[in-house]
């Protein structure tokens, strides 16, 4: 398995090839664009959708394909569900080409740049209900002010405890790290000649919640500045460098693991950071490690945590953006969003759904609980190479200049943005 999450993987095939979206002359290997000579439809029309997804499985096309299904007997309307071979690629030719699905996943790290592009269409203002999703998660897709699309569902970073280690080295519930100096505390106990206290998974996407922790991050999002080089983010990254050459820390190449889940799971790692898709990798790789799960520890500024997000996209050009918009309502309820996770293990993002959600999964309160205070991914257009740049740099964060690292996405991140 990948050192990123899913979500975090489609992020980077995507980043890799917007570019393509601008620079391409001719479309090619598209969607056939139906009736694109009939106004958009209603809710109640006869419209034809396309509808893109990158599934994860089985489970997850099923439950899509169904409430698509059942959108579409009530309406009247027809539509396609697609699974994606390579979702960037397809979505770079429909958008270059004209002809690009009504309705399609899209990454939060690459939001900003189909935003940008004019590839979306901004519909979420429209929605009954637009409140209830999670702000962290609408700020995720929001661009120059203007909140464009709805998250679909979320996952964040929680800290993983081995609880025969944890037993082992004499801790108990009550030493549950809340604090940095807690957690290097327990790290440190926990740490043997077979088994590292803690593994932190490479790049940005795991150590960045440190600096959110702190009360800084990458990029301000917002004024859609870099930030990098601030106080706040020196400290959070000369503390994680700082667990790493102690050794009560590794990276998941230290044990021989391609990603912090795996390196928990073999059990060469006492505890890790990852998000709550760590669930099915558990159950199917190691069944026979039992573990807990608890909030990240608090930072000097308190509580802080990555989000992995994904919106429903409707296109700029699509004919059909009502019906569009009706389906994503449908397809985002709290009732759908509950059979979602029963499905295929996903969290929802209507802050409504939450207190349900938590009494079927007690055991994923603490992932759902950083909805309220996570921080979403750098979403700020053209910073696809620079954010690759940082976490190529990242790798070899328990020996690097962390100010040069700092200095160097700041420099490389601002002569994008100007």
């Amino acid at each position: 398995m990948s050192t990123t999450s899913p979500h975090r993987l489609a992020s980077l095939a995507a980043l890799a090839l917007v570019t393509s979206v601008a620079l391409a002359a001719c479309g090619g290997g598209g969607f056939d664009d139906g009736n694109s000579d009939e106004p958009a439809s209603s809710g109640d029309g006869p419209a034809q959708l396309k509808v893109l997804i990158a599934s994860s499985g089985d489970a997850e096309t099923k439950a899509v394909e169904d409430a698509v299904a059942a959108w579409a007997d009530d309406s009247g309307n027809e539509a396609e569900v697609i699974v994606a071979n390579d979702i960037a690629q397809q979505l770079s030719q429909g958008f270059a080409g004209g002809n690009p699905p009504d309705l399609f996943y899209v990454d939060a790290g690459v939001f900003g740049d189909y935003a940008e592009a004019g590839n979306l269409y901004p519909y979420l203002d429209q929605m009954d209900g637009a409140d209830d999703f999670y702000p962290n998660l609408v700020d995720s897709f929001t661009l120059d002010d203007e909140a464009y699309c709805a998250p679909k569902d979320f996952s964040t970073l929680a800290l993983e405890i081995n609880t025969a280690a944890w037993k082992k080295a004499g801790l108990g519930d009550d030493d549950i790290p809340t604090t940095w100096d807690e957690l290097q505390s327990v790290a440190e106990k926990l740490t043997t000649p077979e088994q590292a206290g803690l593994v932190i998974g490479v790049g940005r996407d795991r150590v960045g919640a440190f600096l959110v922790q702190n009360g800084g991050f990458w990029v301000d999002g917002e004024t859609g500045e870099a930030t990098a080089t601030e106080p706040s983010n020196v400290e959070a990254l000369d503390y994680v460098q700082g667990l790493l050459k102690s050794g009560a820390a590794v990276l998941p190449p230290d044990i021989d693991a391609g990603w912090g889940g795996e390196g928990f799971g073999t059990q060469k790692a006492a505890m890790t950071i990852e998000g709550n898709w760590i669930r099915g990798a558990m159950s199917n790789d190691y069944p026979d490690v039992d573990y807990t799960v608890a909030e990240l520890p608090e930072g000097p500024a308190g509580k802080g945590t990555l989000l992995f997000t994904q919106c429903w996209g409707i296109a700029a050009d699509s004919p059909n953006q009502e019906a569009a918009v009706s389906l994503v309502e449908a397809l985002t309820t709290a009732d759908q969003q509950l059979a979602n996770a029963k499905a295929f293990g996903v969290m929802p993002s209507r802050e409504s759904a939450q207190a349900d959600y938590v009494e079927q999964f007690p055991e994923d309160a603490p992932f759902i609980a950083g909805g309220d205070y996570g921080q979403g991914p750098v979403n700020l257009p053209g910073l696809g190479p620079v954010v690759a740049d940082l976490d190529s740099q990242l790798e070899q964060l328990k020996t690097a200049d962390v100010d040069q690292i700092l200095e160097s996405f700041q420099k490389n991140a601002e002569a994008e943005l100007q």
